[in-house]
């Protein structure tokens, strides 16, 4: 299995946000599981990269041009892709990945999260999408996101297809037994 993590490309501002993604590559790595991510060597996202790495574990990264040097690309990945732009970079984490998971991070975060969640909502991938959530980080998302589906806006079953977690065993059964729900539009 790969999974595309999304998450940020600073460490935030808890040494737990740091402590929790090393931890998850590193059992990612021990589970034979592939990451593919941003390709920076910067934040939660050198992290990941640097904790599957230091287990053993495979690392393929998609970097823009023009992030190249600002994310500082990773000079050890198991494979770097070099791409135009940001559309190009989450077209190629999505065709590289069997699922998705956000960590803790910014409006990039969420932003590639979303994107890859409409997109299995719509039936564009069958593929899990999932928050790791840190320290209760997403919870006030969550909440959000149940009150766009109490007013209508997202139907109960695109709600309840998001895998939800802080353990790192759970994500990965959750992502191995995922059943996609109907697509939105048929």
């Amino acid at each position: 299995m790969r999974i595309a993590v999304f998450c940020g490309s600073s460490n935030g501002n808890d040494p737990r946000f740091v402590e929790a993604t090393k931890e998850l590559g590193k059992y990612l790595a021990e589970q034979g599981v592939e990451v593919v991510y941003g390709g920076g060597n910067v934040g939660l996202m050198g992290t990941i990269a640097d904790a599957v790495l230091a287990h053993g574990g495979r690392v393929y990264g998609a970097i823009p041009e023009y992030l190249k040097n600002k994310e500082i690309a990773h000079p050890n990945l198991t494979e770097l892709y070099i791409v135009k732009d940001m559309h190009e970079r989450k077209a190629k984490m999505a065709e590289l990945a069997d699922a998705f998971v956000a960590l803790p991070g910014g409006v990039g975060t969420l932003e590639e999260i979303f994107e890859v969640w409409t997109w299995a909502q719509l039936g564009h991938h069958n593929k899990p999408c999932a928050f790791y959530n840190v320290m209760g980080f997403y919870d006030p998302l969550f909440s959000m996101v149940e009150q766009m589906r109490d007013a209508g806006f997202i139907r109960p079953q695109y709600v309840d297809m998001l895998i939800k977690t802080d353990q790192a065993d759970v994500l990965l059964e959750h992502m191995r037994n995922y059943k996609a729900p109907d697509r939105k539009w048929r």
